[in-house]
């Protein structure tokens, strides 16, 4: 353990349970059905609404061998080619083989799909795949069916939720073992302020990080929260560096910012085109599936022509469908494109790579447990080794149902009880904001930033870290970084204005600070181009060096431990502390407030 914790009021109430989920997309929702339908007590904490997750956002569909002819064996084989050499086998093959009865069970529990005029599940093709299965709803709203069936099921199963919270630091007992969290609600709810939740199993579905761009599919609340409280914990993450741009996201100036409307790739898996300005296809020839291809291929496509010709963005052409297939098949995209200015039924749709998901994360096994004991992640906040450096399309919905499954299974197996566990240690359980005391007692806390920050952050990032990386972009990040840590330690033990206060956005700024300093030094160290992650100064992929996973840690003295597994298969996950297993370690340090 760290010691490391954000700065922060001491709670001031507690919930006893079982298990506390954090998060309520696809992974969190699901775990938390199967842990209450085992007896648990369990509690779901999420940011915003039930409803307000990534989850919603998934335009394409879920992805499973469900087609006739099609295998979990195709599937494998898709996803492993995507992956770039980095996928654990044995999690993609829980993936496939798993998938399908999860899909059903997902069914049963209320989700509609799509349907044939035969009755069988409707399936199109995105980028990677050789098959249509791709299972969707509402056309392109298949996030938002997921999430209506799930939100639905909680609340008729009466699950104790709190909303509009933004969970802080793990807390531990005296052993190290995960004893719960402490959250701060954000004025609305049973509870406000901070409080915690005990229990002997944290279940992290946090989402991603994808804020840390300053352009990007995911919501405001995905600010990588999940991956900056297991790092304070102790746990490890990994493979931060190979983010995913999505290729077709609608283009909307060159200083816009935060959220942008998503195009799914299963406009690209009906038929449509990218061309340039002038309505040439450029995907042609540079992959046996064309705009089908992986999407880290695709992105880096655009990127070229769009640095070959002087030009912002490309076009995505599916004028040819007509006014009746874009208003069944895809009425969410066509009413966000005709809420901008454009009309795809009568031209073609202005499009660039934007920062879509993170296909590292929290390191786990294929139970989701992490290197701390009672903590598990799932979802886009952990890394399970399925996606390796490139996520295959719509495989995303899989591994958090499937995936989630398994921990509840392992959970329901080890049966903790909240009246059996021990309580958290005082010092993890109480946050002292007195800067006086803090001073002398807890060196440890992370620095806070200002709220401001956010910005800075997102902007240096996109600039150093974002579709195109080399190793110049990536040292000045990794500097512009370093000043604004070194910066908010110095603030932290000012008086007056400069010193920022604890409060929700300064937290997300805190934490959107320590993933991009994961990120940045991830990157800088693979030195080639794999997947998602592309250098220009090492533009070749590198399998003799580099077919292996990064793996960091946060030190008690806020220092990222690198290291590089030896091989491309994951070490065992260990309790913290246990000896590493990893060939080579890289310290970056981290100055000491003054």
């Amino acid at each position: 353990m760290t010691g490391i914790r954000l700065t922060a009021p001491a709670p001031g109430w507690a919930i006893d349970a079982d298990v506390v989920v954090v998060g309520s997309g696809v992974a969190g929702l699901t775990t938390a059905l199967r842990c209450a339908a085992a007896g648990l007590a369990t509690v779901v904490v999420t940011k915003a609404r039930l409803d307000d997750g990534s989850t919603r956002w998934a335009q394409g569909g879920i992805a499973a061998a469900l087609g006739e002819g099609d295998t979990p064996e195709q599937h494998l084989a898709d996803t492993l080619v995507a992956g770039a050499g980095l996928c654990d086998e044995s999690a993609v093959r829980t993936l496939v083989t798993e998938g399908p009865d999860a899909v059903r069970r997902l069914i049963k529990t209320g989700a509609h799909f799509d349907t044939t005029d035969t009755g069988d599940i409707a399936l199109t093709r995105e980028g990677g795949h050789h098959r249509r299965r791709i299972a969707h709803a509402g056309g392109d709203a298949t996030g938002a069916e997921i999430s209506r069936a799930l939100v639905e099921a909680v609340r008729s199963a009466a699950l104790h939720t709190v909303e509009n919270a933004l969970v802080l630091d793990l807390l531990t007992d005296a052993e190290g073992r995960t004893a719960g969290v402490t959250l701060h609600v954000m004025g609305e709810g049973q509870h406000d302020g901070v409080g915690a939740v005990h229990a002997p199993a944290v279940v992290l579905a946090t989402g991603g990080m994808g804020q840390v761009f300053s352009a990007t599919t995911n919501p405001p609340v995905s600010t990588g929260d999940g991956v900056a409280l297991a790092l304070r914990a102790g746990a490890e993450v990994s493979d931060l560096e190979f983010v995913q741009f999505h290729p077709t996201v609608l283009f909307l100036g060159a200083d816009s910012e935060g959220q942008q409307p998503l195009v799914s790739e299963a406009v690209r898996g009906e038929g449509a085109h990218l061309v340039d300005a002038s309505g040439t296809r450029f995907m042609v020839g540079q992959h046996e599936l064309a705009e089908l291809a992986p999407r880290d291929i695709v992105a880096k496509a655009i990127t070229r022509q769009m640095q070959l010709h002087g030009t912002e963005h490309m076009y995505l052409d599916a004028r040819h469908f007509g006014a009746e297939m874009w208003e069944q098949r895809f009425p969410t995209i066509l009413a966000a494109c005709r809420a901008h200015g454009i009309d795809p039924i009568t031209e073609p749709i202005p499009v660039a790579p934007a920062a879509h998901y993170a296909s590292g994360g929290i390191r786990t096994d294929l139970r989701g447990r992490t290197t701390v004991p009672g903590l598990y992640a799932c979802g886009e906040v952990a890394c399970t080794g399925v996606h390796g450096a490139n996520r295959l399309a719509s495989n995303s919905l899989l591994e958090g149902l499937v995936f989630a499954e398994r921990i509840a299974a392992d959970i329901v197996e080890d049966r903790p009880r909240a009246t059996e566990a021990a309580a958290p240690v005082a010092k993890a359980a109480t946050l002292v904001a007195d800067r006086d005391t803090e001073r002398d007692t807890e060196p440890a806390r992370s620095p806070l930033l200002a709220p401001e920050a956010r910005t800075t952050i997102q902007r240096i990032m996109t600039r150093g870290a974002g579709v195109l990386r080399s190793a110049a972009s990536l040292v000045t990040a990794a500097d512009d970084l370093e000043a604004l840590h070194n910066s908010a330690a110095a603030d932290a033990w000012a008086t007056g204005p400069k010193r920022a206060e604890p409060g929700v956005e300064a937290w997300e700024a805190t934490n959107l600070l320590l993933v991009s300093r994961v990120l940045v030094a991830a990157a800088r160290q693979r030195e080639e181009t794999r997947g998602c992650h592309w250098r220009e100064d090492r533009p070749e992929r590198d399998d003799e060096t580099w077919r292996r996973h990064l793996v960091v840690r946060l030190t008690p003295d806020r220092r990222l431990v690198l290291s590089r597994t030896e091989s491309e298969a994951f070490p065992p996950v260990h309790p913290a502390g246990a000896p590493d297993c990893a060939a080579a370690t890289t310290t970056h340090p981290t100055p000491e407030e003054p």
